[in-house]
């Protein structure tokens, strides 16, 4: 790109959809309501989503994240993050007499199904996913004697199983979409009749949000991808920007990590956020990047999305008293 000069336009691409999908959503407005109702302390085993604000705003209001179930006092009650849990969790739950409210997304307890339908169906299963992410341990847990992690194209030749006509691959809900499929078709070369999951297991809003991204990047010097660290999705928005074409792409979770140096000779600027990041964050990182000139604003639209999921039916019951009567058996 050559230089800047001062009627050069600046303008800012947001892309849509972006932020909450519906699993997130669901689960902050579990943890919430749960404090409404039965009153602090809430416990939930994990961060509820992988978002920095989300997760200090709860606890400001009085939720306890935990890491491990054995950390929660027993009679209490704890929340399963969106993210899901293996079986054993339940039972370490029920056995420290823990009222429990499982905010699993929806989409990841299909892919958990999934794994326990083609385990008893005795298949060997390749769960294609990030190893140590929750969502990957709790799938795991499912069927640990069934299942192989694949992390990515370069695990596949290492890859082991015990009968090649039995052999069907599931994924994480939160991966880059073109990185899968690569994994998958390696997969494939090696084991011919891999069978694949009834439905795509990367869900909608991952999906959306990484077609956005893609359409933005590559029109984009610098995408400025709104999201956590140890967010999954978040961090395969970057690596999708820069797939599509972005000079230039960075992860911040809050708009003074912005680094004034990334806009030197930039004229368009893509916003986007990750699918667990609450819009008054992107506000913060439209209004900064407007202070600096980049007023125009414009909607890079690729989806529609309107899918809901209703809450946890434990929200819907007494806890408070169900978890008084565990202690009494």
């Amino acid at each position: 790109m050559g230089r800047m000069t001062a009627t050069t336009p600046r303008r800012v691409l947001l892309a849509a959809p972006r932020g909450y999908c519906a699993g997130v959503d669901r689960a902050v407005i579990a943890v919430e309501k749960a404090l409404e109702q039965y009153g602090s302390p809430v416990y939930v085993r994990h961060e509820i989503v992988h978002n920095k604000y989300v997760v200090q705003t709860l606890e400001k209001k009085g939720a306890i994240f935990v890491e491990e179930t054995a950390e929660v006092p027993e009679g209490s009650i704890v929340m399963f993050s969106a993210h899901g849990v293996a079986p054993t969790v339940h039972e370490a739950a029920a056995e420290r007499k823990l009222a429990t409210i499982d905010a699993t997304c929806p989409l990841v307890t299909k892919v958990h199904k999934e794994a326990v339908r083609f385990a008893q169906d005795d298949f060997d299963i390749l769960l294609i996913g990030h190893e140590g992410h929750e969502e990957v341990i709790g799938t795991s847990g499912e069927a640990p004697e069934h299942i192989t992690l694949v992390d990515g194209p370069e695990d596949v030749a290492g890859v082991e199983v015990r009968d090649p006509s039995k052999v069907v691959w599931l994924s994480q809900t939160t991966l880059s979409v073109d990185e899968t499929m690569e994994t998958v078709g390696a997969l494939k070369e090696r084991f011919p009749l891999l069978i694949s999951p009834p439905s795509d297991d990367i869900c909608y809003a991952t999906q959306n949000r990484q077609i956005a991204v893609k359409q933005m990047g590559a029109d984009a010097d610098l995408v400025i991808v709104v999201g956590s660290k140890n967010s999954s999705n978040s961090v395969r928005l970057v690596e999708v920007a820069l797939g599509a074409g972005a000079n230039d792409a960075h992860l911040v979770d809050f708009a003074d990590e912005i680094d004034e140096a990334w806009l030197e000779g930039v004229s368009t600027v893509g916003v986007t956020s990750g699918a667990s990041v609450p819009e008054v964050l992107v506000d913060g990182v439209l209004a900064w990047l407007s202070e600096r000139g980049f007023e125009d604003v414009e909607i890079v639209k690729a989806a529609e999305e309107s899918i809901t999921f209703s809450l946890p039916k434990e929200l819907r019951r007494d806890l408070r008293a169900e978890a008084a009567a565990l202690m009494e058996k």
